[in-house]
């Protein structure tokens, strides 16, 4: 599979390229304060992009869709050109975990409209500054770009919630389910209301694609990872989820990475799932 960029990009890679070009650097991370964190301190150049109000069109109810729902994409049409964002632009991505929450999110948005030129920050922010990469407190004002995106559809694979239900506990299929052990097995949740997973998913957390100083495993590791988890299913054969279609995407960049086709994402994964009246595997179960 051929394409212009690899979708990790290297801090120190980042900070020869900021030498020679301008790419648009994009911060993406999420959880409770995250703007005011984003104003305390980011990577120099670096404009903010809010999990909540522009990644997703966060429901009332999530048993529709789950909790984070992709937006409108007319609405995200907007937010690229908020964010100076056109078809020709060499996006730069990164959060404050290790690209596992919404940088990843935002990777896999931009692939689906068919945008190519997109990087993860290998090791998130810590590894940028680690590396020397300046940081800042200033807000980043976009330039508007010289082309924008006015018609957008997502081109990536999906399955819905039917789709799933329908297919995961088909020996066929594979459905993988990225979050920790513990929830998979129902010990904790901390969001969602019930904890537990959808009967015949498979467990493949998303850590374990990094190394132990947070970085991902190379593209063959990951290559040898992931083909002996699909054992020879086709990518339309396999469902990726996690706990609201956030850190799924960390996975899907993952094999992405290793140069294997993009399988589908259930973006409302167990948040949606959990809500509706469908088999769970739980502890008392």
């Amino acid at each position: 599979m051929s394409q212009k960029f690899s979708p990790i990009i290297k801090p120190a890679e980042l900070t020869a390229l900021t030498q020679e070009n301008k790419p648009i650097i994009i911060d993406a991370r999420a959880g409770a304060g995250a703007k005011e964190r984003y104003a305390v301190k980011h990577l120099a150049g670096a404009m903010f992009v809010d999990l909540e109000k522009q990644l997703a069109n966060v429901p009332t109810d999530a048993s529709n869709g789950g909790r984070h729902p992709l937006p409108d994409l007319t609405d995200f049409a907007h937010v690229l050109k908020q964010l100076g964002i056109g078809p020709e632009s060499h996006v730069i991505v990164y959060d404050d975990k290790s690209g596992a929450n919404a940088a990843a999110r935002f990777w896999w948005m931009l692939k689906a409209i068919g945008h190519s030129n997109v990087q993860v920050l290998d090791g998130g922010m810590d590894a940028a500054v680690a590396a020397g990469f300046p940081v800042s407190s200033e807000e980043e004002t976009p330039t508007e770009p010289a082309k924008t995106y006015d018609s957008l559809q997502w081109l990536l694979p999906m399955a819905d919630i039917y789709e799933v239900e329908k297919v995961a506990q088909d020996k066929d299929y594979l459905v993988i389910d990225v979050r920790d052990k513990d929830r998979f097995d129902g010990k904790v949740e901390p969001i969602d209301l019930i904890a537990g997973h959808i009967p015949g998913a498979a467990n493949i957390p998303l850590t374990s694609n990094l190394d132990a100083n947070g970085f991902y495993l190379s593209p063959a590791e990951l290559r040898e990872k992931y083909e002996e988890a699909l054992s020879g299913k086709d990518a339309d054969h396999v469902i990726v989820h996690c706990g609201s279609g956030v850190t799924a995407c960390h996975t899907l960049l993952a094999m992405d990475y290793a140069e294997m086709e993009i399988p589908k994402l259930y973006v409302g994964s167990w948040s949606e799932w959990s809500r509706n009246d469908l088999p769970m595997v739980t502890l008392d179960k």
